[in-house]
C-alpha cells in the first residue's frame, strides 16, 4: 500500500523501486489523497502493469485517514505501507518476506534502513541518531517481544514505519489516534501478544525531510496535547496488564518531552508564544 500527497516525481521513483523487486509476486495499490497534478492518473494508466492499482480519494481525507483508509483496504497476508518518497532496495520483498517465512508467527519485520535527505544523499541527523540508541542491540535477524519491547517503544519510537512488513491478520483493531498513530499501532500489536522480527540488512532507504507533515505540525506545538492523551492512556493500558516497567514508560515519554526541548529554542526565536506555551506544558507535564 502507498498513500499519496506530495511530489509526483518522488512518486514514481517509489513505484519503480517496487517494479524493481526481485520478487514478482506483489501487488501494489497506490491511494492518492488528491494531490493537485493531472499528470499523475496517466502516468499510471501508461504503465501498463496490472500489478499496480491506482485510486484517487474524491476529497482529500488527510494522511492518517488516508493511511488507515489503507490498512483497512489490505487484501493480502502481508503488506507494506510504503512512504511515496521513499525507495526499496530490490531485495527489499525477498529479505523481509523470508524473515516472515523463518518466523511464521511474527506480526511484523522492521528490516535495516538507510537514511538520505531530499537530494538522496546519505544523512544521519539527531532522529535517526537517537532511533539508534533507543532500538533494541543485537546483531543479525532476531525475534523481540513483550514488555521490553512495549518499553522500548514507549520510551522512544525507533522504528520506520514505512518499511515495516506486517502479517496482515495480526492486525485486529486499528487505532484512531491522529497524532501518534505510527506508535500507537505497533504498540497495540505487541501489547496483543503480537512479536516482532529485526534485521541489521539494509533493503529500504527513508528520505527524511527538513520538514515534514509529522515535523511542520510538531514544530508547532499540535501534536503534543494528543501525545499525552495516549500516553496517559497508555500508562493506565498497561498497569492494567501488569506491565509496570511499560506503565512508567509511558508517563515518562522522555523522548516525546525531548522533542518537544529541542523545538523550544525555535520556537522563541520565532516569538510564537502559542508555540512556546504548547511545548513547554508538554516538557513539564506529567
Amino acid at each position: 500500500m502507498l498513500p499519496f500527497y506530495g511530489d509526483p516525481e518522488l512518486l514514481r521513483r517509489a513505484v519503480r523501486s517496487v517494479q524493481e523487486q526481485s520478487r514478482g509476486d506483489w501487488r501494489l495499490t497506490v491511494v492518492d489523497d488528491g494531490y493537485p497534478d493531472d499528470s499523475i492518473g496517466p502516468w499510471f494508466a501508461g504503465l501498463g502493469d496490472d500489478r499496480i492499482r491506482y485510486r484517487r480519494n474524491p476529497q482529500r481525507l488527510g494522511a492518517q485517514p488516508n493511511n488507515r483508509y489503507c490498512i483497512e483496504a489490505v487484501e493480502l497476508p502481508y503488506f507494506v505501507m510504503m512512504g511515496a518518497d521513499d525507495l526499496m532496495a530490490p531485495d527489499y520483498l525477498e529479505t523481509v518476506l523470508a524473515l516472515h517465512d523463518r518466523w511464521s508467527h511474527a506480526a511484523v519485520v522492521q528490516p535495516g534502513v538507510a537514511i538520505m535527505d531530499e537530494y538522496d544523499e546519505p544523512v544521519r541527523p539527531l532522529a535517526d541518531r537517537v532511533k539508534a540508541l533507543l532500538a533494541p542491540k543485537g546483531h543479525g535477524p532476531r525475534l523481540v517481544t513483550g514488555e521490553d519491547l512495549v518499553v522500548s517503544l514507549l520510551r522512544g519510537n525507533w522504528l520506520y514505519n514505512p518499511s515495516l512488513c506486517w502479517r496482515t491478520s495480526a492486525l485486529k483493531e486499528i487505532p484512531q489516534s491522529a497524532d501518534v498513530f505510527d506508535l500507537a499501532l505497533p504498540v497495540a500489536v505487541i501489547a496483543d501478544g503480537g512479536t516482532m522480527v529485526i534485521d541489521d540488512h539494509v533493503c529500504f532507504r527513508y528520505r527524511r525531510h527538513r520538514s515534514s507533515d509529522s515535523g511542520s505540525g510538531a514544530a508547532a506545538g499540535n501534536r503534543f496535547a494528543e501525545e499525552r492523551r495516549y500516553f496517559r492512556a497508555e500508562s493506565d493500558r498497561m498497569t492494567a496488564r501488569g506491565w509496570p516497567r511499560a506503565a512508567r514508560a509511558a508517563r515518562a515519554h522522555v523522548s516525546s518531552r525531548l522533542n518537544a526541548a529541542v523545538q523550544l529554542p525555535q520556537a522563541f526565536a520565532r516569538r510564537d508564544a502559542a508555540a512556546v506555551r504548547a511545548l513547554g506544558n508538554h516538557l513539564l507535564t506529567f
